[in-house]
């Protein structure tokens, strides 16, 4: 990764606030980078499925490799689009893997993540982040700028304490 860029991690539903955010946020200067990565797990999953179904002599195209191109694919056309979106000069880098690792890897070096909250976004609190998400916040080895894909919920959506919740001493 280039020292001081700007890694603009790209998913599918909230990209269009990802690429707002980035625009803002990223210094004239910077070096932005788009990242997309396809998750090998679902191209394995297939493979799979359709070896189980179908034995290992097969005699058909396994269907395992036509998802994986489809989703190359899709992730080109999805860096071309926020390209645009974006408005100036951006690197694209389309990573096959682990998804929250590879997101990490690709931040080697970086200065800043930008990258949105992609789970429960009815309510504030730690629900609001995937797994994946949950990975990449905890273990980039940059700054994570974080946003809310839409607007963010009023903080009456956060829960009440347990009633068991222990209670400062002398208070």
């Amino acid at each position: 990764m280039i020292a001081g860029s700007v890694v603009v991690w790209l998913t599918e539903g909230t990209w269009h606030s990802v690429v707002d955010a980035a625009a803002a946020a990223a210094p004239a200067d910077a070096t932005v980078v788009l990242l997309h990565v396809v998750d090998t797990r679902l191209e394995e999953a297939v493979h799979g499925a359709y070896g189980g179904l179908l034995g290992r002599h097969r005699r058909h195209r396994d269907p395992g490799d036509t998802v994986g191109q489809a989703a190359a694919g899709a992730g080109a056309d999805l860096l071309a689009a926020a390209s645009a979106r974006l408005g100036r000069p951006a690197r694209h880098d389309i990573r096959d893997g682990l998804v929250e690792r590879e997101v990490v890897a690709a931040c080697e070096g970086a200065a800043l993540l930008v990258c949105a909250r992609d789970g429960d976004r009815s309510r504030l609190g730690p629900k609001s982040l995937g797994r994946y998400t949950r990975f990449v916040v905890d273990h980039a080895p940059c700054a994570v700028l974080l946003i809310w894909p839409e607007q963010a919920p009023a903080l009456g959506s956060i829960p009440p304490p347990p009633a068991h919740y222990p209670r400062h001493p002398g208070g």
